[in-house]
């Protein structure tokens, strides 16, 4: 009876870890929109399809996961979990949400205040990946590429391989973007400054949470647990 307790306990830990991480995402993703300085790797193929195909944007982050799935249900199923349906049916509509009000509560944001949100941005971003990814209770459709290209595939380091995927989403998002006709000049709003730090650093940033606050956080759940008994 406490083995299928403590279970019960763990998965809601588990649970709770991965929602709050995809909402804190999701947010993060409309703060940079805000910021306008470029958003990261990911949405910046997401702000290249969404401007060349006619459909809501929060539709289409389901479509584009749900493409994605298929990949990892065929390569590694364990990265597939709640967490993952939870990234692939939220994220793209509290994303969109978040931005509509942001946009609402600073209509014209200055510079200074544009550079604060890419900060928060990229930190938080960071910090909801790493929540999720150590609850283990599968990683949404495109962290799952790296990861299994990394741990079932072995072609080198997380944090290399990241790289590499956030590189090729910036350049076919800009291509796209450009394809639906628009100027040069409005390409640092989705690959910019914040999309470049993203990319080169998001890999590494991921991994610095995972060991300083994730998985300390969850093992101190765990030790909590057991003491109360």
């Amino acid at each position: 009876m406490n083995k299928i307790k403590d279970f019960l306990l763990e998965r809601r830990r588990r649970i709770m870890m991965s929602l709050f991480g995809v909402i804190i995402c999701a947010i993060s993703v409309g703060v940079f929109k805000l910021a306008a300085l470029g958003v990261d790797p990911f949405q910046s193929l997401m702000s290249g399809l969404d401007s060349i195909i006619p459909i809501d944007f929060g539709t289409l982050y389901v479509i584009v996961n749900a493409t994605l799935l298929l990949f990892s249900l065929i390569a590694d199923r364990h990265n597939i979990g709640i967490a993952t349906f939870i990234n692939l049916f939220l994220l793209g509509y509290i994303t969109q949400f978040t931005y509509a009000q942001l946009q609402k509560l600073i209509p014209d944001p200055s510079m200074p205040v544009r550079v604060i949100c890419l900060i928060i941005g990229i930190v938080v971003i960071c910090f909801g990946s790493s929540l999720y990814m150590t609850a283990d209770l599968g990683v949404s459709t495109y962290d799952a590429v790296a990861i299994v290209m990394a741990n079932k595939w072995k072609l080198g380091k997380f944090k290399y391989i990241r790289i590499i995927t956030d590189i090729i989403c910036v350049v076919i998002g800009c291509a796209l973007f450009m394809a639906a006709g628009n100027p040069a000049s409005k390409i640092p709003t989705i690959a910019g400054v914040g999309t470049i730090i993203t990319a080169f650093f998001m890999g590494p940033l991921i991994d610095l949470f995972n060991e300083k606050i994730a998985k300390p956080m969850l093992s101190k759940n765990k030790a909590v647990s057991t003491d109360a008994k």
